[in-house]
C-alpha cells in the first residue's frame, strides 16, 4: 500500500532521496541546488493543481526546446539572463567596487575565432545593399588612460535580422570582426547598419511568450567582448537610439548607459578620409575597462559558445 506523498513527512522522504541527499556520494553543492529545485516545483504542483496533462506537456515542451536549440533564447526571454547580470551588479555595488562601462547579456549568438585585426576592419562581405555604418570609438581605463591592445570583439545581425553561422545564406564571419586597438586605445569597423529581429515565429520560445502575453523582439543592437590583460572581461551590447523596441527589448538587455546615437554623415571629407565616399550612418561607442583583481576576471565565463 503506497503513502498519500501529499503528507509532508513522505515528500520530504521523497526529495531527500531523488536529490541525492542521502547518498555519500555525488557533488553536494549540486544536491543541494536540486534538492531546493525539486521541492519548489513539487510546491508550484500542489498550488496550482497542475494536472497530469499539463505536467506532460511541460516535459515535451522541454524536448521540443533542445531539439530547436532554443534554451538559450528563452533564458535570455525569461529575463533569467538579465538576472545575473542584475546579481553581478549587486556584488559590485555591495563590495564597493569600481565600475566601468556597464554589462549586460551575451546572448546566444556568438561565434569565437572572428578575423582579428589591428584598429580597423570592415565587417560586411558586401552582398548586402544596406546602409554603410561606421562603428568606433576608444578603450580606456577608470582614469581616462588609453588601453592599446586591447581585444575587441564585435558581432551583430543583418538587415534581416540573421547573424552568420546560423544563417546559412551568409558567408563565414560576415558581420563579425575581433579588433585590436591602437595605441590610442582607438578601433574602427565598417559594416552595415543591423536592424533588430524576433524569436523564430514557430519556436517554442515564443510559443511560450505568446502564452505570457509578451512579444519576442529586439531592438537593433551590437554586442561586444572587450578584453585586455590585467583588466576585467567586459560583455556587454549597445543599442541603437530611435528603435521601436529600445525600451521593449524581450531580453531585457537595454540600459541607459549602453544607447548609442547613430549619426548621419553627409560631409564628403569625412566620408572621403573613411574611403567611403558616399553618405552613411556613424555610431560612436567608447569602453571603459576596469583592473582586474585575478587572473580568472580577465576571461569571459565559461559556457558552451560555437567554434569554441
Amino acid at each position: 500500500m503506497t503513502v498519500n506523498p501529499a503528507k509532508t513527512s513522505e515528500l520530504e522522504k521523497l526529495l531527500a532521496v531523488s536529490s541525492g541527499l542521502v547518498s555519500a556520494q555525488g557533488n553536494e553543492r549540486f544536491k543541494a541546488i536540486m534538492h531546493q529545485l525539486l521541492g519548489d516545483l513539487c510546491q508550484t504542483i500542489k498550488t496550482f493543481d497542475i494536472t497530469d496533462e499539463e505536467f506532460w506537456l511541460a516535459v515535451n515542451y522541454l524536448n521540443e526546446l533542445g531539439e530547436r536549440k532554443e534554451s538559450a533564447l528563452l533564458a535570455a526571454g525569461l529575463g533569467l539572463e538579465h538576472y545575473l547580470d542584475m546579481r553581478a551588479d549587486e556584488k559590485e555595488a555591495a563590495a564597493g567596487n569600481e565600475v566601468g562601462t556597464p554589462r549586460t547579456i551575451e546572448g546566444p549568438l556568438y561565434v569565437a575565432n572572428a578575423p582579428l585585426s589591428q584598429s580597423y576592419a570592415r565587417m560586411d562581405d558586401g552582398t548586402e545593399q544596406a546602409e554603410i555604418m561606421w562603428l568606433h570609438g576608444q578603450v580606456t581605463d577608470a582614469n581616462g588612460k588609453p588601453v592599446s591592445n586591447a581585444i575587441v570583439d564585435i558581432w551583430h545581425a543583418n538587415t534581416l535580422g540573421g547573424y552568420s553561422f546560423f544563417d546559412q545564406s551568409q558567408s563565414q564571419y560576415n558581420l563579425r570582426r575581433r579588433i585590436q586597438t591602437d595605441a590610442e586605445g582607438r578601433y574602427a569597423v565598417r559594416s552595415i547598419v543591423p536592424c533588430g529581429y524576433g524569436c523564430p515565429p514557430d519556436g517554442p520560445t515564443q510559443k511560450l511568450l505568446t502564452e505570457l502575453g509578451r512579444h519576442g523582439n529586439r531592438p537593433a543592437h551590437i554586442h561586444f567582448f572587450v578584453s585586455a590583460p590585467g583588466y576585467k572581461h567586459l560583455t556587454t551590447q549597445i543599442n541603437l537610439n530611435g528603435d521601436a523596441y529600445l525600451w521593449d527589448d524581450f531580453a531585457f538587455a537595454t540600459r541607459e548607459e549602453l544607447i548609442a546615437d547613430p549619426l548621419k554623415i553627409t560631409d564628403a571629407r569625412i566620408a572621403e578620409q573613411r574611403k567611403i565616399n558616399q553618405p552613411h550612418t556613424e555610431v560612436n561607442f567608447d569602453f571603459t575597462l576596469v583592473a582586474a583583481s585575478d587572473n580568472n576576471e580577465e576571461t569571459k565565463i565559461k559556457r558552451l559558445r560555437v567554434m569554441e
